[in-house]
């Protein structure tokens, strides 16, 4: 069953990908996934969205860090190949860039991941802090091609205010 973020949020997706059920796609964690329409050697490109609240201080590097070391659980190899702070002081952010290699489907991809962390106070309660995660996973060589589209989406994610009323 697909997880609830934990503040309500809203974004635009780039054209022509479409949402679909993370149950359905194998991501039970996720929040939401959407699809590129044009897969690349069978791998489709996604866009995922997950996140907690985080009652701690831990810096959005350390839970990127974190997130990394769960990741090469899974997968053969994971380098960070990038990362930096991004945002201000009242938006933070954290992007970080791998390369993975992993068994998908019973076969042997290599993988980038571009995992963008945002810190958000909650609307209600303004003490209660989450972290959203939004990710970027697609084949090395299709990587450039949909970047910007994740860019792009990335620029649209913002607190659902109305929701929250």
């Amino acid at each position: 069953m697909p997880t609830t973020l934990p503040v309500p949020i809203q974004f635009e997706l780039p054209e022509g990908w479409r949402a679909e059920p993370p149950d359905a796609v194998g991501a039970p964690g996720a929040a939401f996934v959407a699809r590129h329409p044009q897969p690349d050697a069978g791998f489709s490109a996604n866009i995922t969205i997950d996140g907690e609240y985080r009652p701690d201080a831990t810096a959005l590097s350390e839970i990127a860090h974190a997130s990394v070391e769960r990741l090469r659980q899974a997968a053969t190899s994971v380098e960070v190949t990038g990362h930096r702070e991004i945002g201000s002081a009242d938006a933070p952010g954290f992007t970080q860039t791998l390369a993975v290699s992993a068994v998908v489907g019973g076969v042997s991809r290599d993988l980038v991941q571009s995992q963008v962390y945002l810190s958000m106070l909650d609307v209600i309660d303004p003490r209660k802090r989450a972290v959203i995660r939004l990710v970027l996973t697609t084949t090395a060589s299709q990587f450039p091609y949909v970047l910007g589209d994740f860019q792009d989406f990335v620029r649209t994610v913002r607190p659902d205010t109305a929701a929250a009323s």
